[in-house]
C-alpha cells in the first residue's frame, strides 16, 4: 500500500522556504502519485492525481495572462464538479482570494455578493449560464468567463489547456486572504461577507490531518462552496480521494457508500436522518466508512443512537459557525455523554480554541451557568468584509461573539441550548426549538421535525412545529402535546403542528425556517 500520510507541507514552514498555503500543500501531495485517481465524478469518470494538478497548474496560468493579480477577487458561481475545485486552487494560486456562491440565493442577493467582493473575475459552471445571463445586468464584473463549453460563454478551460502545466511563482502570505464566506444561504436577506485569511486556513487543516492506514475516500454530496469544501481539501491533502454528486440525494450516497467503499462523509441532520430513512439502507454495505460527520443544526439524540446502530461507533459531531469555522467536536467514544435534558454534548474546544461562557452584560458566567457562548480561535475570520462596525460588534479582542446559548460542565464539554436566533419566547420564558425537537424526534411516530416561532396576530410568539410521520406511523396530535408536555413543561408545548412530507431545507442541508414560517403563516 502506497503511504498515505501527508505532506510536510502542511506543517508549519521551514525558514527558507516561506509561507506554504493550503493549495501548495494540495498538490505537493499530488505529486507523489500522479497515476492515483483522486477525484470520481458524478459520471463516474476518475480524474488522476497528476491530470487534477496539471489543470491547476494550467487554470492559474491562463487567470494570471487575464490580469488576475494578487489581492484581487475570483467569484466562483459552481457546483459540485471538478472544476470547481481546480478554480478555488488555481485562483488562490494566483495570489486572488474566492468568493463561493451558494446555491438558491435569488439574483438579487447573488449580484450583491459579487458586487460588494469587487469581483475582477467571475467563473461559472456551463450548466449556470442562464444564471450569469440573468446576472449580467445587475453586476459590474470586469470578466466573466465558465467552467466549460457553452455556445455563449467564453470557456476559461479550454484557454487554460493551452498554457504548460508548470508552477507559478505568486509569492502568497499567510495574513492574505484566501477567501470571502457568505454566511445564511436562505433565499431572503443579504448574507454577510466574511474574511479569511490563509495562515488560519492552513492551520485549521493541519490541525484536522492524521495519518491514515488506509485510502481517505471522502464522499461530497453537500454543497462544496460550504463545509464540504474543507473536508474535500483534506481528503486531497491526505493522499484519498473526493468522490462527487451533485446534491444529496438519499439513494444515491448510499448506492455511492458501497460501489465507492466511502470512508467520509459529512451531513446535516435532516440528510442523515435521510438516510436513515431510506429503504434501500438494510440492503446497503456500509463497512468501509470510517467516520460520519455531522453538524450545522441540532442533531436529536433518538436519532443518532439510531446512526450508531447502523454505522457502529464513528459518529463525530463539529460544532461552529462561519465565522469561526469549527470550535469544539464530539468523537464517537463521546457519544454517551449527556447534558440536562439528555441532549448529546457539541463537545470540548478543538486545538486553538477557548471557549467561555457570558451573562448579557460580558461577564464571565461559572460551570454549569447557561449564557452566550463566546469563542476565541485561530481559525476565525478577521472580520466581516467592509463592514467595520459589525465587527467591532461580533469581535472583541479575538473572542468571536457567536450568538448561541449553552453552558459548560466541569470537564469542559460543551451543551448547546440553541442558536440564539432561533429562541422563541413565550409568555416572557426563552423557550429553545431545540429542546422540543429533541423530545419530539424521540417519539416513534416522528421521522423528522422542525420546531419555530411565529408571531401571531395579537404580537405574541407561539410554538410551532413541522413533523414528518415516521413511515407506518400516524402523528397523533394530541398525543404529541401530551409526550411533550410530560418531558419539558407546558411551554414548550407547540401551539400548532404542521404535518408535512418533508422538511424544507436550505441550499447547504439545514432546516429551512424561513421557508417554513412563510409557507405556514
Amino acid at each position: 500500500m502506497s503511504d498515505l500520510r501527508p505532506e510536510t507541507a502542511v506543517t508549519p514552514e521551514s525558514a527558507d522556504q516561506g509561507f506554504v498555503t493550503y493549495a501548495e500543500s494540495i498538490l505537493h501531495t499530488l505529486a507523489r502519485h500522479p497515476a492515483l485517481p483522486v477525484i470520481i465524478c458524478p459520471d463516474r469518470r476518475r480524474i488522476t492525481a497528476g491530470e487534477l494538478r496539471d489543470s491547476i497548474h494550467r487554470l492559474a496560468r491562463e487567470l494570471i495572462a487575464r490580469g488576475v493579480r494578487p489581492g484581487q477577487t475570483v467569484s466562483l458561481l459552481t457546483g459540485n464538479t471538478p472544476q470547481a475545485l481546480v478554480a478555488r486552487y488555481a485562483a488562490n494560486l494566483a495570489g486572488a482570494r474566492v468568493t463561493p456562491l451558494y446555491d438558491g440565493l435569488n439574483p438579487d442577493a447573488l449580484a450583491h455578493l459579487v458586487d460588494v467582493a469587487d469581483t475582477e473575475l467571475l467563473l461559472a459552471d456551463p450548466t449556470r449560464y442562464a444564471d450569469l445571463d440573468r446576472l449580467k445586468p445587475l453586476l459590474h464584473v470586469p470578466m466573466l468567463a465558465t467552467l466549460g463549453p457553452h455556445p455563449h460563454a467564453d470557456d476559461i478551460c479550454a484557454a487554460a489547456a493551452g498554457q504548460p502545466p508548470a508552477p507559478v511563482a505568486v509569492p502568497v502570505g499567510a495574513d492574505d486572504d484566501w477567501c470571502i464566506r457568505h454566511t445564511g444561504g436562505t433565499t431572503t436577506g443579504l448574507p454577510k461577507s466574511l474574511q479569511m485569511k490563509h495562515g488560519p486556513y492552513r492551520r485549521t487543516l493541519a490541525d484536522l490531518s492524521s495519518p491514515t492506514d488506509t485510502p481517505l475516500r471522502y464522499l461530497a454530496c453537500t454543497p462544496l462552496t460550504h463545509i464540504a469544501g474543507l473536508w474535500a481539501d483534506l481528503a486531497l491533502l491526505q493522499g484519498g480521494s473526493v468522490v462527487l454528486q451533485p446534491a444529496f440525494e438519499p439513494g444515491e450516497a448510499l448506492a455511492a457508500i458501497e460501489r465507492e467503499r466511502i470512508t467520509r462523509l459529512f451531513l446535516q441532520p435532516p440528510l442523515l436522518h435521510q438516510l436513515l430513512d431510506h429503504p434501500a439502507l438494510p440492503a446497503t454495505d456500509t463497512s468501509s466508512v470510517r467516520r460520519v460527520t455531522y453538524g450545522g443544526s441540532p442533531a436529536s439524540t433518538a436519532r443518532l443512537r439510531q446512526a450508531e446502530s447502523v454505522f457502529g461507533k464513528v459518529l463525530q459531531s463539529w460544532y461552529g459557525q462561519n465565522e469561526t469555522l469549527g470550535l469544539t467536536e464530539v468523537l464517537p467514544e463521546e457519544h454517551d455523554r449527556v447534558g440536562r435534558h439528555g441532549q448529546i454534548t457539541v463537545g470540548r474546544a478543538m486545538p486553538g480554541v477557548e471557549l467561555r461562557i457570558v451573562d448579557p452584560d460580558g461577564r464571565a458566567l461559572p460551570t454549569g451557568s447557561e449564557g452566550e457562548i463566546h469563542a476565541r480561535a485561530h481559525s476565525a475570520m478577521s472580520g466581516y468584509w467592509k463592514q467595520p462596525e459589525l465587527t467591532a460588534r461580533v469581535l472583541h479582542d479575538g473572542w468571536v461573539r457567536t450568538g448561541d446559548i449553552g453552558y459548560l460542565d466541569d470537564d469542559g464539554y460543551l451543551f448547546l441550548a440553541d442558536r440564539g436566533h432561533d429562541t422563541i419566547t413565550v409568555d416572557g420564558t426563552r423557550v429553545y426549538p431545540s429542546e422540543i425537537e429533541e423530545v419530539l424526534t424521540a417519539h416513534p411516530a416522528v421521522a423528522q421535525c422542525a420546531v419555530f416561532g411565529m408571531r401571531h396576530d395579537d404580537e405574541f410568539e407561539r410554538v410551532h412545529a413541522a413533523i414528518v410521520p415516521a413511515r407506518g406511523h400516524r402523528a397523533d396530535i394530541d398525543e404529541l402535546r401530551d409526550f411533550v408536555a410530560a418531558r419539558r413543561s407546558a411551554l414548550h408545548v407547540p401551539h400548532t403542528f404542521h404535518i408535512l412530507k418533508a422538511i424544507p431545507l436550505s441550499g447547504i442541508g439545514k432546516p429551512d425556517k424561513h421557508a417554513l414560517r412563510r409557507a405556514l403563516s
